[in-house]
């Protein structure tokens, strides 16, 4: 599978506050989580960017809370995937958990601008700055993440699974 958009840049510690401020919180709505998606952080996110877009960032994304509320606003936000140098560990593993497809690449997050046109493949975990046209090789998955993302989340791998397991 690949996905391609438009790269948003961010720096180092993007936490889970400037993701989705805290004043956001009393919802767990996808949608209205979404339309606050960065405001705090770039205001003309949630106008500016479309479905299929990028996030890229650098050092530590997702720190702060452990709320599963900063990727469920990104994912509804439509962004199809996050790529970062690294990754607070509690964001990443609530991204898995819903889906929502991140990538941690040291020299893509250096090198991509904002603006610039990137494809990600799946597949291979390779990014293409195409504005750029450069190539950049993210850390792959373990194969059991790997189906989580593609089922576009645990609850949904763990239903897919049961429902093999009962046609067997």
């Amino acid at each position: 599978m690949k996905v391609k958009g438009k790269a948003f840049k961010y720096s180092d510690n993007v936490d889970t506050d400037l993701i989705i401020p805290a004043r956001y919180l009393n919802t767990s709505d996808p949608e209205e989580l979404a339309g606050h998606c960065m405001e705090d952080i770039d205001p003309t996110f949630v106008k500016e960017h479309n479905p299929k877009d990028i996030i890229v960032a650098g050092k530590n994304f997702g720190c702060g809370s452990s709320r599963e509320h900063a990727p469920i606003a990104i994912k509804a936000a439509g962004i199809s995937c996050v790529i970062a140098w690294t990754f607070a560990r509690i964001f990443y593993r609530n991204a898995i958990n819903i889906g929502l497809p991140i990538l941690e690449c040291e020299e893509a997050s250096k090198k991509i601008e904002y603006g610039s046109v990137i494809e990600v493949d799946f597949e291979t975990n390779d990014i293409f700055d195409l504005t750029k046209n450069q190539k950049y090789s993210a850390q792959p998955f373990p194969e059991f993440i790997q189906k989580i993302i593609k089922a576009e989340g645990l609850i949904n791998y763990i239903r897919e699974s049961m429902v093999k397991t009962e046609i067997k």
